[in-house]
């Protein structure tokens, strides 16, 4: 069990947080300080040019968010408003920046963050971003970094992209994957039906399959990046 640590959920778009580890926010957040740091803006990919965005959806989906948050039990959410789907049209360097910033203020012992074999280039990029802006120079305050999975991307690229995710610690979720379900729904433009893999049905079947791996009834996965003792 984890407890009294600060942690840092770093996602690269509004949802990613619950769909790669919604149940163990909801499991942890009673006895440590849970802070999610959403990356992009989200949704604007689906258009042209993101100024043909409507601002209210993007308000919206911002504010979904927070409820996200809060439902989980986390204390603050930082969003930066990134472009979606175009980390790769910015400077690194000013993604990193945006690590550094949020690692600065809050001082996670523990991270979790994407797994950088993922389809989506954002998530690619922010694990990345977030493993530089954690390396381990003296004083560092950061002991674990975690990957997770996000379905509808980090199996969709078919182990074709930068090696592939081979989670080695599996959260049991068994008591909260109803949470991470109902909030999931809290995003109305981002849940999907069976048998997209952001179904409800597909969530519960992702948790029953690596809990079967793990001997559980239902189990969020995780790769172990970097553990310092």
């Amino acid at each position: 069990m984890i407890s009294n640590k600060t942690i840092l959920i770093a996602a690269a778009h509004p949802d990613d947080e619950v769909l790669g580890c919604g149940g163990t926010i909801a499991k942890y957040s009673k006895e440590n300080d849970i802070h999610i740091a959403i990356f992009g803006e989200g949704i604007t990919s689906r258009f042209d040019k993101r100024s043909d965005a409507d601002a209210k959806e993007l308000v919206s989906l911002q504010n979904q968010s927070r409820e996200a948050g809060e439902f989980l039990g986390a204390k603050t959410n930082f969003f930066f408003s990134l472009p979606d789907n175009r980390f790769d049209s910015m400077p690194f360097l000013e993604i990193v920046k945006k690590a550094e910033e949020v690692l600065e203020k809050i001082k996670p012992e523990i991270i979790y963050t994407h797994h950088p074999s993922d389809l989506n280039i954002d998530h690619r990029i922010l694990f990345q971003a977030i493993l530089t802006a954690a390396r381990p120079i003296f004083g560092n305050f950061v002991k674990e970094i975690y990957s997770f999975e996000v379905p509808s991307s980090t199996e969709w690229s078919f182990q074709k992209m930068n090696g592939f995710f081979s989670p080695n610690v599996f959260e049991n979720i068994s008591e909260t994957i109803e949470k991470k379900i109902k909030c999931m729904e809290i995003y109305e433009s981002e849940i999907k039906k069976f048998p997209h893999p952001r179904s409800a049905e597909a969530l519960l079947a992702i948790a029953r399959r690596w809990g079967s791996v793990a001997g559980l009834q239902n189990a969020e996965a995780f790769e172990l990046i970097r553990g310092i003792r």
